[in-house]
């Protein structure tokens, strides 16, 4: 069996865009080195000042070298038919491999990385980077940060790991079918395998047990599986940096659903980008003016005691009351979309019925209002709506006072037959913030629901 282990230097500026400036192959048969190839590569585009602190590559050195396409034939038949090796091998594996796909090959092969490889055959080291390893076990890197140093070292890394693989670990890697051939670097298969096939949050770590992302899962150890084959560059980045997970178990996909949201908001993770926002200055309300037309108008929401709903800026509250006027044939005028017209738009283009040139009754004007409102959130009632416990002795629910969501919580099942109003499940309801994004999942949900009785 041969082996080719890579290093790769780069333009260091993320997946997207980042390019190659030099390329390092040893190809090994398990004992000795019996290839090798190493080039700079012109990356065209500039090399970013702090790379080059790091590297020791300027501009000007890979001014007159060739690009990946003058060698990437070259790189393909030495890497064909060998086991693809590095030190966190998915990052130089998905960089080379993107730099064939832009060449239209589809470039792939068996990997095997020395990050892993080590934290099973080496336990107990404080650090699994190259440079600390190569400390610890007295390797010498000639040029570090330099792809041919690099690779060098992690060949005689790896030279070692072959000699003290006694439980052939290597093997169990290589297999396909495999957990392992597919678990981030920094990440023990014991995490994996302790986790539940449960509803729930799960939390990604990093080494400094910072949370980096929030999920959620109807089975928690079957989601966290699937982000390991997600090609997607932002989840490859992920699962790179992930090295430990944790989870709560919440007994349903709703109750899932918006712990996980509180939860994004509470932490702020990197690689949640969707929900990070949590700011909100918009309420929307209805108000009846002297005609007795009700109006859809938004303030500031401090100055909106009871909000139909909430939104983080003003576009897109306006964004909503145009869905509306469009949906329910409501007036611009009347929504205050339209200011200081006597006749709106709308009415011209007759996609407004006339409430604003008297063309309506107010009576059946107010009716579609009532209906847009009815559409709006989750309603100014109060509701408890329950769901699967966690166990089979409890119940979970959600709580909404007066249309506001007040939490989450869970209740013994004895217990809860005592609860006759929704007001008693406030002694067990852990207190969340209402926002938009509850709004919606809330107002989804009920949606779906809306042919059951949810409410006590």
């Amino acid at each position: 069996m041969l082996y080719t282990v890579v290093d790769i230097e780069t333009t260091g500026n993320g997946y997207k865009g980042q390019k190659i400036t030099e390329i390092s192959i040893f190809v090994f048969d398990g004992k000795v080195v019996v290839d090798e190839f190493t080039s700079l590569v012109n990356p065209e585009q500039n090399i970013p000042p702090f790379i080059t602190n790091l590297t020791g590559i300027t501009n000007a050195m890979v001014r007159n070298a060739p690009k990946f396409y003058e060698i990437a034939k070259k790189v393909a038949e030495i890497t064909e038919n060998t086991i693809f090796v590095a030190h966190n091998v998915n990052f130089d594996y998905n960089i080379i491999q993107a730099e064939f796909k832009s060449l239209g090959f589809d470039f792939k092969r068996k990997k095997l990385c020395t990050v892993r490889l080590s934290r099973k055959i080496i336990p107990g080291l404080n650090s699994y980077s190259l440079g600390n390893i190569c400390t610890d076990e007295n390797i010498e890197i000639n040029g570090r940060h330099r792809a041919k140093g690099d690779a060098e070292a992690t060949t005689e890394l790896f030279r070692r790991l072959i000699e003290r693989d006694d439980n052939f670990i290597i093997n169990s890697f290589l297999n396909p079918r495999s957990r392992q051939a597919t678990l981030p670097p920094l990440l023990d298969k014991k995490v994996v395998d302790n986790l539940p096939e449960t509803f729930g949050v799960y939390y990604f770590k990093n080494l400094a047990k910072e949370v980096i992302y929030v999920g959620k899962a109807n089975n928690i150890k079957q989601r966290v599986i699937s982000h390991f084959y997600d090609k997607k560059k932002k989840e490859q980045n992920m699962c790179i940096e992930t090295a430990d997970i944790s989870y709560v178990e919440t007994g349903s996909e709703l109750l899932a659903l918006l712990y996980e949201s509180s939860e994004i908001k509470h932490i702020y993770p990197k690689y949640n980008r969707a929900q990070r926002k949590s700011g909100e200055a918009i309420g929307l309300f209805s108000y009846e003016d002297k005609k007795g037309i009700l109006h859809l108008a938004y303030n500031r929401l401090k100055l909106v005691p009871n909000a139909l709903t909430k939104y983080y800026n003003v576009s897109e509250v306006r964004n909503h009351l145009e869905y509306l006027c469009k949906e329910f044939e409501l007036c611009p005028k009347y929504c205050h979309l339209q200011t200081n017209v006597t006749t709106c738009f709308h009415y011209q283009i007759k996609e407004c019925k006339g409430i604003c040139c008297d063309k309506e009754s107010v009576e059946d004007y107010n009716l579609r209002v009532k209906e847009a409102i009815k559409s709006i959130g989750i309603g100014a009632e109060n509701l408890v709506i329950k769901e699967t416990g966690r166990t089979e002795n409890e119940v979970g629910f959600a709580l909404i006072l007066d249309g506001i969501y007040k939490g989450f919580g869970y209740v013994d099942i004895d217990q809860a037959k005592q609860l006759t109003n929704p007001e008693d499940y406030q002694f067990f309801v852990q207190p969340q913030k209402d926002n938009r994004d509850i709004q919606r999942i809330i107002g989804s949900y009920l949606k779906k629901k809306e042919n059951e009785k949810i409410s006590v």
